[in-house]
């Protein structure tokens, strides 16, 4: 089994990358619905409509205009995810999305934080970096 570290990750604003990425995590996720009937057992669905989140944390950067500073609430754009980095062959993911929450947090022992969360609006493709 392949194992990967996550140091090489990389998350992108279309083409350009987001500064100071720390981590991200996406989530896929598929709605059910019922379709158990009188008579039955045990209950039985069916699979209908996926959908799709990411959320990333980056040491907050005040002058990545293309990255950082587009990511604002309703803002609607192209995210590209990078597990291992943006190398020839690699796994990448992508897709429209909308921003649906920024944050930024600070501490006395730490640096300025920004933390961001996407939603999808529409399919997430896997692909390899081309």
């Amino acid at each position: 089994m392949a194992t990967y570290v996550g140091k090489n990750g990389a998350v992108y604003n279309g083409a350009n990358a987001i500064a100071e990425i720390k981590d991200w995590s996406l989530e896929t996720t598929a709605e059910v619905v019922s379709d158990t009937v009188m008579g039955d057992s045990w209950v039985s669905n069916k699979p209908t409509l996926k959908s799709w989140t990411s959320s990333f944390n980056a040491i907050w950067d005040d002058a990545d205009s293309n990255g950082q500073l587009a990511l604002v609430e309703g803002a609607e754009l192209t995210i590209n995810l990078y597990p291992t980095g943006k190398t020839t062959g690699e796994v990448e993911w992508s897709g429209a999305c909308i921003v649906t929450s920024v944050s930024k947090t600070a501490a006395v022992d730490g640096l300025v934080e920004a933390s961001f969360s996407v939603t999808g609006n529409g399919a997430l493709s896997t692909g390899s970096v081309a």
